[in-house]
């Protein structure tokens, strides 16, 4: 261990400045304006872990964004660890929010501010530097290969297809990633469990044009009235979501699990102190770490229409638009989640208007065992560099390819994220502990370490 932490505290610096350059990149797989950026950085990716020691490293092809493979095979009877991560990266919007350029990273309080710098450039760079110092210390326990894409923040549209036509180079016994975030330093956990997620889109239409509010109000349906009313019946009085059939496959929390979630260290009234809220809101009969971590949701992401320029303009629009996103449990199918959701738009839709509905992307919910020897190498690992055994936790955000890779590889995923609630991660000012970094990359060598010792057992 001595060895790891004085490897670790030389390279520091370093390791620090090679996530900047990488951070600096605007590799926002959203925007089409930024392709450029988006394969820069994956050729980034590549030269990093050729420089770390792996070996066939391939920018992949697919019909998006390339896959970044690379692996080091230095025994095939010993065990492989297959890590996955991704170098694309949110759009930075609003910017005028950031307090500092979102691609110009900044150190501020030992944390580094860019788009990017925890979900997931930091976090998936920790595994390029555990495995540098396993190659330059001759201390790799196992196989080890990379699959790194750039659609992650689009719904990875096209690494099904990659994983389809390359199950048998992606053989390996465990998946790795660094794409979830810990309760605190002082309270380490471990992802067990992430939602679902069904995304639409929908587009309500009026009139054939936009209307003079004061010739036309009050005679003709306006589409954002008619839109919000739309939304607002989603929820009922307990806040539970209105739809037909939507919590029809929902698997309930035991009793048993619920209150092994109670005694997750939790403060309410630091977490709202945290958001500058004077109260949380949700499904009743549920705790806060319930509704984000055990029960399904949905949200407005965004709504839209009319004129919302400067001043004023006295407009009944022609059309209004929302984007809905439903974060889903086990076992609730993304797929017949977004059938109901249209289905109950188009049903509760006035005449007065057109409604049309688009699906997005969608994931799969994932729950991980916690007894098999993955999950306790883990938590192992985690306790050696934290002191502390971590406890298991569900999260309430979603990977697309985590159910995925079970379904086409067969491979359970662990999730050992290091980055916190507070990040920021997909808002303004995102950022990442130097310390959760340096933190990480030293759990993930221990990872290693423990896993080899515990199949070989």
């Amino acid at each position: 261990m001595k060895e790891v932490n004085n490897y670790l505290e030389k390279n520091k610096e370093r390791f620090v400045e090679e996530l900047i350059s990488l951070l600096k990149i605007p590799s926002i797989s959203a925007d089409s304006n930024y392709k450029n950026e988006v394969i820069k950085a994956a050729n980034a990716v590549c030269v990093e872990l050729e420089k770390a020691g792996a070996d066939k490293v391939e920018l992949c092809e697919t019909a998006g964004f390339p896959v970044v493979y690379a692996e080091k095979i230095i025994d095939p009877k010993l065990p492989t660890v297959l890590v996955y991560g991704h170098y694309d990266v949110q759009p930075a919007d609003p910017i005028e929010l950031w307090d500092s350029p979102p691609f110009q990273p900044v150190i501020k309080d030992n944390k580094i501010y860019a788009r990017g710098a925890a979900d997931d450039k930091g976090q998936m760079y920790m595994h390029v530097k555990a495995f540098e110092f396993m190659m330059q210390t001759d201390q790799l326990p196992c196989n080890v290969k990379f699959i790194i894409e750039g659609e992650e923040e689009v719904g990875s549209v096209s690494l099904e297809g990659f994983i389809e036509e390359n199950k048998e180079r992606l053989k390996a016994d465990i998946i790795l990633i660094s794409d979830t975030s810990m309760l605190s330093l002082e309270n380490p956990s471990i992802t067990t469990g992430l939602k679902g997620l069904s995304y639409m889109e929908v587009e309500v239409t009026g009139p054939n044009r936009d209307l003079h509010s004061g010739l036309y109000g009050g005679a003709v349906a306006n589409p954002i009235n008619v839109l919000c009313d739309m939304i607002s019946s989603l929820k009922d009085e307990q806040n539970r979501i209105s739809i037909p059939g939507f919590y029809d496959k929902v698997i309930d929390a035991s009793d048993e699990e619920r209150a092994l979630i109670a005694k997750t260290p939790f403060s309410l009234e630091e977490y709202k102190k945290k958001l500058d809220i004077d109260e949380v809101s949700g499904e009743e009969g549920y705790s806060t770490i319930e509704r984000t971590g055990i029960r399904p949701t949905l949200d407005v992401n965004g709504i839209w229409g009319g004129y919302i320029g400067e001043g004023a303009k006295t407009v009944l629009p022609s059309k209004a638009y929302a984007k809905i996103s439903m974060r889903l449990v086990p076992d609730q199918s993304d797929e017949e989640i977004s059938a109901l959701f249209q289905k109950h738009l188009e049903s509760i839709a006035p005449k007065s208007v057109k409604v049309k509905v688009n699906p997005h992307h969608g994931a799969t919910p994932y729950v991980m065992p916690i007894d098999i020897p993955e999950y306790k190498a883990a938590s192992e690992a985690m306790k050696i560099s934290f002191d502390k055994t971590p406890v298991p936790v569900r999260a309430g955000g979603s990977i697309p390819i985590v159910a995925l890779f079970e379904q086409v590889l067969g491979l359970k995923s662990i999730l050992l994220g290091f980055g916190l609630d507070t990040d920021a991660i997909h808002s303004p000012n995102e950022h990442f502990g130097i310390e959760n970094f340096m933190k990480g990359t030293e759990t993930i060598i221990h990872f290693y370490e423990q896993y080899a010792k515990m199949k070989a057992e």
